[in-house]
C-alpha cells in the first residue's frame, strides 16, 4: 500500500497574488488524487518536524528565521522569489515532517513507498538560505534522518525536477553516503548543476538543453543517471518530484508529458526493489501548469502504487 503524507497547513502557505508557488497547485495536486483508483491511498496527516531534524541539514540562523517567520497578516519576502505570510512557518514544517514522518513509516516496515504532497517545495533551500519558493530542504532532512535515526550507509535522491537541486547538492556534496543525481534544464535558474559538479564522486548531474523532450530525457537517465544509481546499490530511494519539466509548464523549455513521469518512476521503483527492498519516498517540488501538474502527479502516484 502506498502512503499519502499531506497537511491542510500546507494550503495556507501563500506567497502572495500572482506567485507560481500558489496554494493552487496543491489543491490540483489533492484534487487528481481524490478519485476511485486512489481509494487505497493510505492518507497519514504530516507532523511538524522538529528543530533537532531541521538542525541536521540548516544553520540554527537558518532555522529560527524561517521559524519566527512573517508578522501577523503581513508578509516577508526572503528574496525575491521566496516570500512567507502568516501561515508559512507551519505549512514549512510539515513538508518537512511529512519527508521524515515518510522516511520512519519505509525504514519502520509500515510501507514500502510513499508521496508526500507538500507545499511550499524544498530542494532549493541551502543549509543557510531559503531560495527558489523552497523554505526548508525537505528532502535533504528526510535523508539526514535516514542516515542519523537508522544508520543507513548508502541513501539515494534521484531529482528530476526541471531546476538543479542546488541546495540538496550543497547540503550532501562532502557527504559520500548519500547520491545525488539529478536532470535538469541548462541554462536555467539556479544556474547551477554543471557535470562537472562531483562532490567527493557523490554528484551526478545530467543536463537537458531548451527544448528536449522524451528522448533526451530518458536516454539520459538510462544511459548516465540511472546506472550510477544502481552501482551504488542505495539503501533507500528518496525522489525530488518536479514536473515541470512538463512540455505545458510556464517556467521551463523541456517538453516532457505525463508518460515520461510513469516511466521514470517506474525505472526508480526498478532500482529500489532491486537494492533497498522497495523501499522509496517522493516528495513535491516544482510544476505550475495546474492541469499539467494534476496529470503528472497522476501518473507518479499510479506508477508508485503498481
Amino acid at each position: 500500500m502506498l502512503r499519502l503524507y499531506t497537511h491542510p497547513a500546507c494550503l495556507r502557505h501563500d506567497p502572495g497574488p500572482g506567485h507560481a508557488e500558489r496554494p493552487a497547485r496543491l489543491h490540483a495536486v489533492l484534487q487528481a488524487l481524490d478519485h476511485d483508483r486512489y481509494a487505497a491511498l493510505d492518507r497519514i496527516e504530516a507532523p511538524p518536524a522538529t528543530r533537532e531534524q531541521l538542525l541536521r541539514v540548516h544553520s540554527a540562523a537558518h532555522v529560527e528565521e524561517v521559524l519566527v517567520g512573517a508578522p501577523p497578516d503581513d508578509m516577508l519576502a526572503l528574496d525575491q522569489d521566496t516570500v512567507m505570510g502568516p501561515g508559512s512557518t507551519e505549512a514549512a514544517l510539515r513538508a518537512a515532517g511529512a519527508v521524515v514522518a515518510a522516511v520512519d513509516a519505509v525504514l519502520g516496515g509500515t510501507t514500502r513507498r510513499a508521496f508526500c504532497a507538500v507545499r511550499p517545495p524544498g530542494h532549493h533551500a541551502t543549509r543557510d538560505r531559503a531560495m527558489g519558493f523552497c523554505l526548508f530542504n525537505n528532502i535533504a532532512v528526510g535523508a539526514a534522518h535516514a542516515l542519523v535515526a537508522y544508520g543507513l550507509k548508502r541513501v539515494a535522491i534521484a531529482d528530476f525536477d526541471v531546476h538543479h537541486g542546488n541546495g540538496t547538492q550543497a547540503i550532501f556534496e562532502r557527504e559520500p553516503r548519500v547520491l545525488f543525481a539529478s536532470s535538469h534544464q541548462s541554462p536555467l535558474y539556479p544556474d547551477s548543476g554543471r557535470e562537472d559538479e562531483r562532490g567527493v564522486g557523490n554528484i551526478v548531474n545530467g543536463t537537458l538543453s531548451p527544448g528536449a523532450g522524451s528522448h533526451e530525457f530518458r536516454e539520459l537517465w538510462d544511459n548516465v543517471l540511472l546506472p550510477r544509481l544502481h552501482a551504488f546499490k542505495p539503501q533507500l530511494v528518496l525522489i525530488s518530484a518536479g514536473f515541470d519539466a512538463h512540455r505545458n509548464d510556464p517556467l521551463a523549455d523541456i517538453r516532457l508529458g505525463q508518460e515520461d513521469y510513469a516511466w521514470i518512476t517506474e525505472r526508480l521503483a526498478a532500482l529500489a526493489d532491486a537494492h533497498a527492498s522497495g523501499r522509496m519516498v517522493s516528495t513535491l517540488e516544482g510544476g505550475y501548469d495546474l492541469a499539467a501538474l494534476a496529470a503528472s502527479v497522476s501518473a507518479h502516484v499510479s506508477a508508485l502504487i503498481a
